[in-house]
């Protein structure tokens, strides 16, 4: 944590968290926020899916739902970032308070409910990106669809061209049956409608899948299956949790997705048990619970080819982005690594 990160922290917790996260999107609009620059080395550049990474290290979806932030996010040491979720028609989301720090488990229960200014604003945005950084889409369905597969296919039509890979969100919990869409005959239809529309696209961008983390080891099984046999090019391996155990917080019984540290491990094992069923065939993201570079690197050594984090900045600032990729590359080097791709699994069996 930086300076001025460090005198800002304790009052930002003071006022509302979703006020706090606006002021947070203004100070990266202004150029106030923290801005390494470009954070690489012969260890950490990569590939996912066929994109070429300066580092693996990326941020979630959630954070910029609306692509308001890409110069600021461009600068921040990450390797790639994700923003939305973007849906076909602009909707308000769910009433607030919607979102609540829960400080005393570095945690976060936010039930949103994809609020965001609709795809042809966000596509608009994403057509004034900065060309040097690698930039993705969270698709979503609008809350009140008749059809919630072709709302995934507008949005990859709409924004395609503008994003380096758009990832299908059937895993948030804060619209009522998105969940529903993870069944292997519902996923199998709706992947395949939305890679149609990709292969339709003047270039043709990955489509990631973004998976929850309460799933069973058959569902686990059956995703990996649909993800193999439909051509998807990665899974997000996961978005937020139902699970409220072990938690302390005031808040903890609020509705919503619970996200940060009590994640880490529940999501870290649906990681493993991807990585052992997909057998290296397809990349994994990992997400969930990571606020420091030896969490990060066990993402990887469980199956991860890239990470991803969102929950973390809220204790940490944006300054640890810089701390976790520098300290990701020690911790690379002091195993033998000459590359992020040599770790990829090597400890998975730790996991399973």
């Amino acid at each position: 944590m930086n300076f001025l990160e460090r005198l800002g922290m304790p009052l930002l917790h003071k006022i509302d968290p979703e006020t706090s996260h606006g002021l947070a999107i203004k100070a990266l609009q202004m150029g106030a926020a923290a801005a390494p620059g470009l954070i690489t080395s012969p260890r950490l550049r990569t590939t996912l899916a066929g994109i070429d990474l300066p580092n693996p290290v990326g941020l979630a979806a959630g954070f910029d739902k609306n692509a308001t932030a890409l110069l600021g996010l461009s600068r921040a040491g990450f390797g790639f970032f994700e923003v939305g979720a973007a849906t076909p028609r602009p909707q308000p989301g769910n009433p607030k308070p919607r979102l609540f720090r829960l400080t005393e488990d570095k945690a976060a229960i936010n039930r949103f409910g994809f609020n965001n200014d609709g795809m042809t604003a966000i596509a608009q945005r994403l057509a004034q990106r900065p060309r040097d950084a690698v930039i993705g889409l969270n698709l979503g369905a609008n809350k009140d669809s008749d059809d919630r597969a072709s709302d995934f296919v507008k949005v990859i039509v709409e924004c395609g061209a503008h994003i380096d890979f758009a990832t299908v969100n059937v895993s948030s919990p804060n619209t009522e049956k998105l969940r529903d869409l993870q069944g292997k005959d519902a996923l199998s239809a709706l992947l395949s409608g939305v890679i149609e529309a990709r292969n339709g696209l003047e270039r043709k961008i990955p489509v990631f899948l973004k998976i929850a983390p309460d799933l069973t080891d058959t569902e686990i099984a059956e995703i990996a299956e649909v993800a193999l046999e439909s051509g998807l090019d990665a899974i997000i391996a996961t978005n937020t949790t139902l699970s409220r155990d072990g938690l302390m917080s005031e808040h903890k019984g609020e509705m919503g997705g619970l996200s940060g540290a009590p994640l880490f491990g529940k999501s870290t094992r649906v990681l493993a048990r991807l990585s052992q069923l997909t057998d290296g065939k397809i990349p994994l993201v990992g997400v969930g619970g990571i606020s420091n570079a030896e969490q990060a690197y066990a993402k990887i050594c469980a199956g991860a080819s890239a990470v991803q984090l969102y929950t973390a900045l809220v204790y940490g600032g944006l300054s640890m982005v810089e701390d976790i990729v520098r300290g990701l590359d020690t911790l690379l080097q002091a195993d033998g690594h000459a590359n992020v791709a040599d770790a990829i699994g090597s400890k998975r069996e730790d996991w399973l």
